[in-house]
C-alpha cells in the first residue's frame, strides 16, 4: 500500500485529471477557432471552469498547453502521414511528403499556421519537435550520412526546422506558390542530407505529381476526427468546415 505522502499524491493527480481534460479541451477548441496568439489564459479558464492556480498548477502558462497538445497532434499527424505513405519507395520519400503536407497544412487556415509557427517558436515545444525529428532523420538519412550519430542529425535538425519556420511563417502568393514552397525545401534539405542530385529530381517529381492539397485535407480530416474524440468536442458542422478549409 502507498504511504501517506503518496497517496496524497496520488489523490491530487487523480483530481486534477478531470481539470486537465478540460483545460486541453477548451484550448483544442480556441486555438483551432482564433488562433494560438488570440486564446487568452482568462478565456481558458473561464470556458474551462477551472481556477487560475489549478491552470498554472497543471500547465504553468499556456505554452505548457501548446507543448502537450502539439505532441498530440504531431504523433496523430504523422501517424495518418505514415498510414497513407507505406507504399512509398522508401523513408526517403515518407519525408518528402511528411514535410510537403506539414508545409500544405499550413497554407489550409491562419489559425493552424499560428498554432504551427507557435511550435516552433517556443523553446519547450521546439525542443521537443527537434528531439523527435532528430531520430527520424536518422532513420530515413543515416544511409547517407553513415558517420554522424544521433546528435547529429539533432544539430541538422535544428537548421532544416528553421527553414520549415520560415516557410511556414511567409504566406503563398502567386509567385511564391505551394510547389514552389514545397520544392524549394525539399532541394535544401535533401541536398543537406546528401541525397544524389539524381534521387532529388526523382523525389521532388514525386511530390510534384501528387495531389499534396487533397492529402493534406484528409490528412487534416483524420486529425481532427481524432482530437474530437479524444477531448469530446462538439463542433458544428460548420466549423470543422472552416478549420478544414
Amino acid at each position: 500500500m502507498p504511504d501517506r505522502r503518496e497517496a496524497i499524491l496520488i489523490a491530487s493527480t487523480n483530481a486534477s485529471r478531470p481539470s486537465k481534460k478540460r483545460i486541453l479541451t477548451v484550448c483544442v477548441k480556441l486555438f483551432l477557432e482564433q488562433g494560438y496568439k488570440k486564446t487568452t489564459v482568462a478565456q481558458i479558464v473561464q470556458q474551462a471552469s477551472v481556477s487560475n492556480s489549478i491552470f498554472q498548477n497543471i500547465f504553468r502558462a499556456k505554452d505548457g498547453v501548446l507543448t502537450e497538445l502539439v505532441g498530440i497532434m504531431f504523433d496523430r499527424q504523422f501517424g495518418a502521414v505514415r498510414t497513407a505513405a507505406a507504399a512509398l519507395p522508401s523513408p526517403v520519400y515518407v519525408y518528402a511528403m511528411e514535410t510537403a503536407l506539414q508545409l500544405a497544412l499550413t497554407e489550409m487556415n491562419e489559425n493552424l499556421r499560428d498554432i504551427y509557427v507557435e511550435a516552433y517558436t517556443y523553446p519547450a515545444t521546439a525542443e521537443m519537435i527537434h528531439q523527435r525529428t532528430a531520430k527520424e532523420l536518422q532513420k530515413a538519412f543515416g544511409s547517407y550520412l553513415p558517420d554522424c550519430a544521433e546528435s547529429d542529425f539533432y544539430e541538422i535538425e535544428l537548421g532544416t526546422a528553421g527553414i520549415m519556420r520560415g516557410y511556414m511563417v511567409r504566406k503563398c502568393d502567386p509567385y511564391f506558390t505551394l510547389e514552389k514552397k514545397i520544392s524549394r525545401f525539399l532541394e535544401m534539405s535533401l541536398s543537406v542530407f546528401q541525397v544524389p542530385p539524381e534521387e532529388r529530381a526523382r523525389i521532388q517529381a514525386y511530390v510534384a505529381a501528387a495531389d499534396v492539397r487533397a492529402a493534406a485535407q484528409k490528412v487534416m480530416g483524420s486529425l481532427f476526427a481524432s482530437l474530437s474524440v479524444t477531448f469530446d468536442l462538439t463542433e458544428s458542422a460548420s466549423q470543422m468546415e472552416n478549420v478544414k478549409q
